[in-house]
């Protein structure tokens, strides 16, 4: 049985990593609608991975007999600046729910809760990658600044990633 305390921030936690899919899913569009099918291609890809997060969370707390809370989700923006403003904006959020991890692993240790602090051991690693990935992309358009030609390369790289649920499935 999972406990109350645990239960109450996971639940919080799958309502960031819901907002997480419905910010990325607000990116895609904007991107689409900025003629950049490839940028709108990775932050839907993004999506769908924020989506995967929340229902390992899900499934995690119902497998614990715990039971899962859904509160609404905040309105994410729909305006970016430009592709860099709107990847600045992905690694603050993805900086962001690093510092939630974090709070469940502590917690997770703090109730001496074995099978939590396993199952959280997976986000603390997804989430060294999901910084990654945005700071990798937030410095290659830092390198190209407007360049147009530079941004459609970019573009054109975005376009090629796809979605594959990691073998832990849910």
């Amino acid at each position: 049985m999972i406990n109350k305390q645990l239960q109450d921030a996971i639940n919080a936690q799958i309502n960031r990593e819901l907002y997480s899919e419905y910010l990325y899913l607000a990116m895609s569009a904007w991107f689409a609608g900025q003629n950049l099918d490839g940028f709108a291609n990775w932050m839907s890809v993004q999506s769908q991975e924020e989506r995967f997060h929340a229902m390992k969370f899900y499934h995690y707390v119902i497998e614990r007999g715990g039971a899962v809370i859904l509160e609404q989700i905040d309105k994410p923006p729909g305006y970016f600046k430009n592709p860099l403003h709107a990847f600045e904006m992905t690694l603050e959020h993805e900086q962001f729910i690093t510092d939630n991890i974090n709070k469940l692993m502590d917690l997770a240790i703090k109730k001496n809760d074995h099978a939590a602090k396993s199952f959280l051991q997976w986000y603390v690693d997804e989430q060294v990658e999901e910084e990654a990935n945005a700071d990798k992309i937030l410095k290659q358009l830092a390198m190209v600044k407007d360049n147009p030609h530079g941004v459609l390369m970019l573009d054109r790289e975005l376009a090629t990633r796809v979605f594959t649920p990691p073998v832990t499935a849910v």
